[in-house]
């Protein structure tokens, strides 16, 4: 299980993607850097307890422990001051980032209620995709009595691709489960 993708990538997807964008290098295939997992808290300005809660299973999530993301600016109107922690984030990199897109693709988005597959539209014209996931209850590290409140978080996957396209051909030989 270790890097089983990470070994795909190599062997099936790397080679397949030179084919299709006829690349004069593989080292011009597009690659996923980085996957970073960002859970805003917003409700952590009110009750601090959230915080913890939002950074205890982001780590179970993703295995390592995540950085406490801090307010930029005050917004009065959400009794916000700058410096306030409001939400966490983990930046997976390596092996860990291809164990957790395995798990991602082959357990988790499979347990989503309704499931017609991932947005197609949700890159950002650099190769770059966003994914939204409502709850944080279809990770099998989650135990469902623990948790207090359903909370939602961002997956974000950075790749090398220049283009959306590129991008999503690398996604989907990975296995992303796109709707049509």
């Amino acid at each position: 299980m270790s890097a089983r993708l990470k070994e795909k990538f190599v062997n099936e997807i790397t080679p397949s993607l030179v084919e299709k964008f006829s690349y004069s290098s593989v080292m011009q295939t597009p690659k996923i850097e980085k996957i970073v997992l960002n859970m805003g808290v917003g409700d952590a300005v009110t009750n601090a307890k959230n915080l913890d809660e939002a950074v205890e299973e982001l780590g179970l999530i993703s295995g390592q422990k995540p950085l406490v993301t801090k307010a930029k600016k005050s917004i009065a109107t959400f009794r916000l001051r700058e410096g306030m922690s409001i939400g966490a984030k983990v930046t997976l990199r390596g092996d860990r980032m291809y164990e957790f897109l395995d798990k991602l693709i082959n357990v988790s988005l499979p347990r989503v209620r309704d499931f017609h597959g991932v947005s197609s539209r949700a890159f950002d014209g650099r190769g770059n995709y966003t994914l939204g996931i409502k709850e944080q209850l279809i990770f099998p590290e989650i135990n469902f009595d623990n948790v207090n409140r359903v909370r939602g978080l961002d997956i974000v996957i950075v790749t090398t691709a220049n283009t959306d396209e590129e991008s999503r051909e690398l996604l989907t030989q990975f296995g992303m489960p796109f709707s049509h």
